[in-house]
């Protein structure tokens, strides 16, 4: 087969999983690395045997046709800007972006130069996520009406790089919010407006007895650190096909007992599995029923498969088809994330302004690593 090759900028916590998962999928080849840490370039080279070049280098090989862009996301927009300069397919990490401005800019742009742009997460192609879809299609619920999609914790604070997590472009939001957001997209297609109210429950948190590097010299063990976004968000997003989703994101909570997600339809209703994972469970309930009944996966790819969006991506580029992790969907995703503080702020509904098309769903009888064309 021949294969694809792809480079990847951004050798960070993130960067192993897409070092590992690649090896699925025969179509990628991971040919060189970057980082604006040379150190953390150089370890993967060691690990994987992927040279570790500068992200100029990386961008001017002329053999790279995709680039893996698994940067913080506050220059997620800035490296897709200048991987689509240099004339390559530029995929991301989640989230899109931090700024509906700058997202639209790189959407522009690879409109212009007739690129792809692609985006993590891809959890919504795993097992339990395609189960869930197909049995939405096949009207198991019937028309979908409302719902709920409900991540809750009390956060990362005690990691070592908690204060990541409480900065400009993460919170609850835009740090687990994609995983959610994209499954709802799958399950319903586009939305069209949001109205919510947001806060966060402190000004500061306290580190744990671990500290990243990259934290290292501004914070000690057990320091205080500022909250800088909002940590608790909850409202409604009504959906394209007329579904009113409830959505609760926060960090301020110690325990709940919600499903992740729920979709409840005029025949039934669908408990949906954690979109932050690739498989079940997935339980179905129907008049008559006497509760709640699991539903055998029917979709492979139910362990941890991540970069199965950029393989996707891989295969549309060769046969013309619309590849599923895409730059509109991603955009879109951002928009309805970014909309939460917004209209919290405003105090009213925000209507959408970007929408995209409804993935395509996986068809059955997919052998491992593979895709089609």
């Amino acid at each position: 087969m021949k294969t694809t090759k792809v480079g990847i900028i951004g050798c960070g916590m993130i960067s192993d999983t897409y070092f590992k998962a690649a090896t699925k999928f025969r179509i990628l080849e991971v040919v060189a690395c970057s980082d604006i840490i040379p150190s953390r370039s150089a370890a993967k080279k060691e690990l994987y045997g992927v040279p570790n070049v500068t992200n100029e280098e990386l961008l001017a090989n002329p053999e790279i046709e995709i680039v893996l862009n698994l940067t913080p996301p506050q220059v997620h927009s800035k490296i897709a800007i200048d991987t689509l300069n240099a004339g390559k397919h530029a995929y991301s990490e989640k989230p899109f972006g931090v700024d509906a401005a700058d997202a639209a800019k790189v959407m522009k742009l690879a409109q212009e130069k007739g690129l792809r742009v692609g985006c993590a997460p891809d959890t919504f192609l795993g097992g339990g996520q395609q189960t869930a879809r197909k049995l939405i299609d096949d009207g198991w619920i019937g028309k979908p009406l409302s719902g709920t999609a409900i991540v809750m914790g009390r956060g990362p604070e005690k990691w070592g790089q908690a204060p990541f997590f409480y900065d400009y472009g993460a919170g609850p939001m835009l740090d687990l919010g994609p995983y959610y957001m994209t499954a709802l997209v799958n399950l319903l297609g586009p939305a069209k407006s949001v109205i919510a109210r947001t806060t966060k429950g402190f000004d500061y948190r306290t580190l744990g007895a671990e500290v990243s590097e990259t934290y290292q010299g501004i914070y000690k063990p057990y320091d205080r650190y500022p909250v800088n976004v909002t940590t608790h968000l909850t409202g409604v997003i009504e959906f394209q096909c007329g579904a009113l989703i409830t959505v609760i994101a926060s960090f301020d909570c110690y325990k709940h007992g919600h499903n992740p997600i729920e979709i409840y339809g005029t025949e039934g209703s669908l408990q949906v599995p954690d979109p932050n994972t690739f498989g079940g469970p997935v339980r179905v309930f129907r008049n008559g029923y006497n509760d709640w009944e699991d539903v055998p996966l029917a979709f492979g790819y139910t362990e941890n498969s991540r970069s199965i969006g950029a393989a996707d991506m891989a295969y549309a580029l060769r046969s013309g088809r619309a590849h599923r992790a895409c730059g509109e969907q991603a955009n879109h995703v951002l928009e309805i994330m970014l909309a939460f503080d917004k209209s919290s702020k405003l105090g009213t509904r925000v209507d959408l302004e970007t929408t995209c098309p409804r993935p395509a769903p996986l068809p059955l009888g997919l052998e491992p690593g593979e895709l089609p064309e």
